[in-house]
């Protein structure tokens, strides 16, 4: 019988064996740190009719990457990058913590700093080194739903590729597709217009490996190439709301104008990457790690 003090994970297939076995690290010291806090944890099979009915159920409610819709419930999210985590009311990245908290580098320890972005750039793009040509092209990553105009964006992705060429008349831009998104029709006959339309436009197939190291800066709505693109220096402009927006130009709050004159500068890149990643996510590979997974479940009001 479901009790007051369970903690239900609702996972897919893949999570919940690994989950089930023991074998899932992150989620292992989340369910570690609730029964020492003396909770009863289960895992059992994600669907929307399971969340919806965790809603009745008299405990607390822990779902992957999905809404969180009742008070008792939380969602879990990897930080782009493994072994870091978040744990959020919300699913939608810009409603989380640090993307509402300010990006404050002054305190921020220069040399721990730029050990960890180096060591991060290495683990992540082995064999890679940034070019600081500012000469490069703009580097535009698109998403899926390209003629559709979201709540969070600006603008669709269609108009966004539209504006920037026009800013940037003697700019090449390049810009590729999601590999996991799926693209209509439709979809492909708007891009090819404004490839021909644009003489400074083109379509690439390239990955984004050997196209981030070389361009001057990333255009995006909110792809994660953009904070990918931290790491080789290179600065950003975002169309549309999400939690990596500190040190971009961000359209949604302050125009396009504001947002495009940032390029202009250079931002905090070790500083910041050190911060959102290390210092305001939940790193399950250090040793703090319990702590701070406790620390995050006490402050949404869990009994931790």
């Amino acid at each position: 019988m479901d009790q007051p003090g369970d903690v239900v994970f609702y996972l897919d297939p893949g999570l919940l064996q690994s989950a089930r076995a023991g074998k899932h690290n992150f989620l292992g010291l989340v369910a570690n740190c609730l029964t020492d806090a003396g909770l009863r944890v289960c895992h059992e099979p994600n669907s929307p009719k399971a969340r919806k009915e965790s809603a009745q159920r008299p405990g607390y409610s822990l779902f992957h990457m999905d809404e969180p819709d009742h008070p008792r419930a939380l969602t879990l999210r990897r930080n782009y990058y493994y072994p870091f985590w978040q744990i959020e009311n919300s699913a939608r990245r810009w409603e989380w913590t640090v993307a509402l908290t300010k990006f404050q580098g002054a305190t921020i320890d220069r040399t721990e700093a730029a050990r960890f972005f180096n060591f991060w750039r290495k683990r992540l793009f082995p064999g890679l080194a940034p070019d600081s040509t500012k000469h490069g092209p703009l580097y535009m990553p698109l998403q899926g739903l390209v003629r559709e105009h979201r709540s969070f964006q600006t603008c669709s992705p269609i108009e966004m590729v539209r504006r920037t060429a026009d800013r940037f008349p003697d700019r090449d831009i390049i810009l590729t597709l999601h590999p996991n998104e799926r693209y209509s029709t439709g979809d492909h006959d708007a891009l090819q217009k404004l490839e021909d339309a644009y003489d400074n436009v083109s379509i690439s197939a390239r990955p984004m490996e050997s196209i981030l190291p070389g361009c001057s800066a990333v255009v995006t709505q909110n792809s994660s190439v953009a904070l990918s693109g931290f790491l080789f220096r290179k600065p950003a402009v975002l169309f549309a709301q999400i939690d990596f927006h500190h040190i971009a130009g961000n359209v949604p709050q302050d125009g396009e104008d504001k947002a495009f004159k940032t390029l202009d500068r250079v931002p905090d890149f070790e500083g910041y990457f050190w911060w959102f990643l290390q210092q305001m996510s939940i790193n399950a590979g250090r040793p703090e790690a319990p702590e701070k997974i406790a620390s995050t479940l006490r402050g949404h009001g869990w009994p931790v």
